[in-house]
């Protein structure tokens, strides 16, 4: 591969403009989602919807994760040992930073899934009264 990617491409993906190009994103971002999200054709078909469920999954991860961190002392507490808290932030951590990665690595496969597919053509119109 070739051809340039802005910073945070993800690795799996092959850069717009090249043969495999969304192949590779539609795979990648399937990946993203639950398996359970493969049976439906609609994310195959129409790749901004593909998109949208992984951009909203990964979204609600990081929101998740934040959430986790928030609150993992009070309620874990009195039933880990402190050290053990610290490692499950430790992991937050981690899995925060990545989790927000990928949020942004979505978006730069979505926008370059957008550039490279023509708009939708309306459909038909309905005269006005």
């Amino acid at each position: 591969m070739s051809a340039h990617v802005p910073p945070g491409w993800p690795a799996q993906v092959h850069p717009p403009g090249t043969e495999r190009f969304e192949d590779t994103a539609m795979a990648w971002l399937l990946e993203l989602v639950p398996p359970e999200y493969r049976r439906y054709g609609v994310f195959r078909r129409y790749p901004p919807t593909l998109v949208r469920m992984a951009r909203q999954h990964v979204e609600a991860c990081v929101t998740a994760a934040r959430e986790g961190f928030r609150t993992a002392r009070v309620d874990l507490g009195e039933s880990v040992p402190p050290h053990g808290v610290e490692a499950l932030l430790e992991v937050y951590r981690r899995e925060g930073t990545r989790l927000a990665a990928l949020a942004e690595a979505i978006k730069l496969v979505e926008a370059a899934l957008r550039e490279q597919s023509p708009s939708p053509s309306p459909g038909p119109s309905t005269p006005a009264p």
